[in-house]
């Protein structure tokens, strides 16, 4: 990309010629378009209005009036890999993403490094004059480099991206996010009792980005990458949005299935000769070994269920879509700065969602995820509790799997399965208002690796054979620019897929694919795995197995399979337990260590890089100068009101917090006042054995004086599924618990710490069953 200087050099410059065009930022094109990428969150095919839906969403279907809507357009079943191929162009094996970026298995198709040479747009753009940001989900890199010791390569300001404002990782709380702005952690501008929510917020600092760009350089165009945490878990949104809902879902999901199809069908959104695909088509399966279909992975018919489970489950799919149209509302706000500040007339607008409707929320759903993943069950009669409060900061909610089922009408099973529709078919419209005249439905067969050579093509831009010195692996998806005037242009001819040992292959309107469900452990017999075949041109919702008719074809087909695998790099498939998943050694920036130091003025420390107190003995110290007997606050927490502990001074004492899953705060207090001058303030834990929840004492020191002590439980699992990590001197976020004296962040005032000590040298025993099973959750 170096341009050399063509300039004249001599002595004196005054008989030199420069040359500033080496040194010149890049220019666009005249009348280069935007472009604005906007990417949703666990949103299924047939959630939206424009898909059938009943989910309103005004601005998307203003995109679709006036654009084109993709009725064919597929993804990888699965966040990360779908996110490598919205952003290069390149199959998710290829870009090192076969699994979301904390599965890695350190082989080049899983390694959660996207490779330079595979250039994203941003970096692309960005060295041919378009100003790039992004906003909102990333979750494209490893999670050890979700730190500030790391050197953020695969942050997104190590890729490409001018400005960019979000969260690293897979989900965040809406209401407490764990922000990133540019290259640092940030708080939130304002608390949710003064009205804030995170789709607000990006947008605010979307529109901002833009207008300080355009504020300097009027004409010159920009890439947004859009990237909402709706509707991905936690379903938060602002109670009123979720009202608007109230009853609408009362039918049940088998009912409001039927009731999409018959408005998918009249739209055109599927063929006449499509079908409903049935409930719990593989419920009756075994495995090789006579293992039965996972249980979390099936649906409880709506009149199985009692009343009060009917009206719980009707209210969580109010509030998911409530969430929904609660993003759509910012979007709207987004458009329409564009349209009046004549920019989005030139504006590619490209919307799409990164894998099928989320069935993690288990048949029965959840209001605190949290509990799932630590392996303990939700009842009926606590989740009723939160009914009245689902979506608000009190929950950590997400639907039961009948809903995923339903969002993804008409296809069976939902994200993870790459095998199926369900997993892999999403919504995608297209709208270039300057450009795109004839507006409708398109059909063509398209897949995310299609966007980026589209957006070349559109820009006129085609990708250097190498960038920053990394020689470029081509791009592997096709432009679909042709279909914006041509609804009978060709589509992707063959598109392979291969998620969590779940596999498929499409061709010519043909689909084989394997039958295993995700995360397939003892199922995955790869060589003698059973394929099923599918006519996606009359069976679109995967209904007719024809393997026993067409036999020849489906062997066809396997074999392309292996044979697209070997090409992109699909290989080695994941088969192990998921214990074996969790355990793989993975790059640490530190060794794991007996002691831990942590000072006032640190940021917040992830839990992913914090000390691990889990199922062992711990102590906890904080070397502290105690100026006033009005000192309070928070010495020391780690993790939020769903799950955490922390250390704090009220009332003149000391005071520990274990708040296990958000269900129960076991409070221990110091027997007396703390005294004034240098003090160490400790809690030390210990353990009563290995069973589990881990159980035992916590006690209370000044110094070495005892002070008090009690019993307590300890969680099995991390405290949260994503952020919420460790603070010195205060609990950013939502807090662990609501004992805490002050205001928001809860500061530590009346003296000085001077340091924090976790001592964790006792075993631990752990259950890498259950953190596996979170680690997939944070997709």
């Amino acid at each position: 990309m170096t341009t050399p200087f063509r300039g004249v050099i001599n002595v004196d410059i005054r008989d030199s010629t420069p040359d500033w065009t080496p040194y010149a930022q890049p220019v666009p094109p005249d009348g280069a378009p935007s472009v604005l990428y906007v990417v949703l969150d666990d949103v299924g095919f047939s959630a939206l209005e424009p898909f059938g839906g009943t989910i309103e969403v005004p601005n998307i279907k203003r995109l679709a009036d006036n654009g084109l809507t993709y009725t064919n357009f597929h993804t990888t079943a699965l966040c990360s890999p779908t996110r490598s191929c919205l952003l290069t162009g390149r199959n998710h094996t290829t870009n090192g993403m076969a699994c979301i970026a904390e599965a890695s298995s350190g082989f080049p198709n899983a390694n959660g490094h996207i490779p330079m040479e595979c250039a994203m747009l941003p970096e692309v753009l960005g060295e041919r004059g378009w100003s790039t940001f992004m906003v909102g989900k990333w979750h494209l890199c490893a999670e050890d480099e979700e730190n500030l010791a790391s050197r953020r390569q695969g942050w997104p300001s190590g890729r490409g991206f001018d400005r960019w404002y979000g969260f690293l990782g897979a989900e965040t709380n809406q209401w407490y996010p764990d922000l990133v702005h540019d290259n640092h952690p940030v708080d939130p501008p304002k608390t949710p009792e003064q009205g804030y929510h995170l789709s607000v917020d990006i947008t605010d600092k979307a529109m901002s980005y833009i207008r300080d760009m355009k504020a300097v350089a009027p004409e010159k165009p920009f890439f947004l990458y859009y990237s909402f945490g709706a509707g991905h878990a936690p379903h938060h949104v602002p109670k009123e949005w979720a009202d608007r809902y109230k009853g609408k879902f009362d039918m049940g999901y088998e009912a409001y299935r039927e009731q999409v199809f018959a408005n998918q069908k009249k739209l055109g959104i599927v063929p006449a000769s499509a079908e409903l695909s049935p409930i719990n088509p593989y419920s009756d399966l075994k495995g090789p070994q006579g293992q039965p279909w996972p249980e979390g992975d099936s649906v409880l018919p709506w009149a199985s269920l009692s009343d009060d489970e009917q009206k719980l489950f009707s209210r969580m799919a109010e509030v998911y879509a409530g969430f929904v149209s609660h993003a759509d509302d910012q979007l709207g706000r987004m458009l329409d700065y564009l349209e009046e500040s004549g920019q989005l007339e030139n504006t590619l607008v490209v919307l799409v969602s990164d894998n099928g409707a989320s069935g993690e929320g288990g048949p029965t759903g959840s209001v605190n995820e949290n509990k799932y993943f630590n392996s303990i069950p939700d009842s009926l009669a606590d989740n009723l509790r939160y009914l009245d409060v689902l979506g608000s900061t009190k929950t950590y909610n997400h639907y039961p799997t009948g809903w995923a089922w339903a969002f993804n009408t008409p296809f069976k099973l939902w994200k993870r399965y790459a095998n199926y529709q369900g997993g892999t078919a999403d919504p995608m419209i297209v709208s270039w208002p300057a450009q795109i005249k004839q507006t409708g439905i398109r059909t063509q067969y398209q897949h995310a690796i299609d966007i980026v050579p589209t957006i070349y093509d559109c820009l006129g831009v085609e990708l250097p054979e190498v960038y920053r010195g990394a020689v470029q692996i081509p791009l592997e998806g096709e432009s679909f620019k042709a279909t914006f005037h041509d609804e009978q242009a060709k589509g992707r001819q063959t598109q392979f897929y291969s998620m969590l040992g779940t596999r498929g292959i499409y061709h010519d309107g043909w689909k084989a694919a394997s039958v295993t469900p995700a995360m397939p452990d003892a199922w995955a017999q790869f060589a003698t795995q059973r394929w099923e075949l599918f006519d996606t041109t009359a069976d679109p919702s995967e209904c007719h197995d024809l393997a026993e008719q067409e036999p020849e074809r489906l062997q066809e087909l396997v074999a392309l399979w292996w044979s697209e695998a070997g090409k992109y790099n699909a290989l080695p498939l994941e088969s192990r337990k998921a214990v074996d998943i969790l355990t793989t050694a993975r790059p640490q920036l530190a060794k794991p260590r007996e002691q831990y130091e942590y000072y006032p003025g640190c940021e917040e420390v992830p839990e992913s890089v914090a000390v691990n107190v889990r199922n062992r003995s711990y102590g906890i110290s904080v070397d502290v100068t105690i100026e006033t007997r009005e000192a309070g606050g928070v010495l020391f927490a780690h993790g939020c009101r769903f799950g955490g502990h922390a250390l704090y001074v009220k009332d003149g004492k000391l005071k520990y917090d274990y708040n296990y899953v958000g269900e129960q705060d076991q409070y221990v207090e110091s027997d007396k006042p703390i005294p004034t001058g240098d003090v160490r303030l400790s809690a030390s834990f210990e353990k009563d054995g290995d069973a589990m929840p881990t159980t035992g004492t916590l006690s209370l020191y000044f110094n070495r004086e005892k002070v008090g002590e009690g019993k307590i439980k300890t969680q099995p699992g991390k405290f949260s599924l994503a952020g919420e990590g460790l603070n010195v001197g205060m609990d950013r976020g939502e807090p662990v618990t609501d004992d805490y004296p002050g205001d928001a962040p809860w500061a530590f005032v009346g003296g000085a710490i001077h340091k924090v000590i976790v001592n964790v040298s006792g075993e631990s025993f752990v259950d890498r069953e259950k953190e596996v099973a979170a680690a997939f959750a944070r997709d």
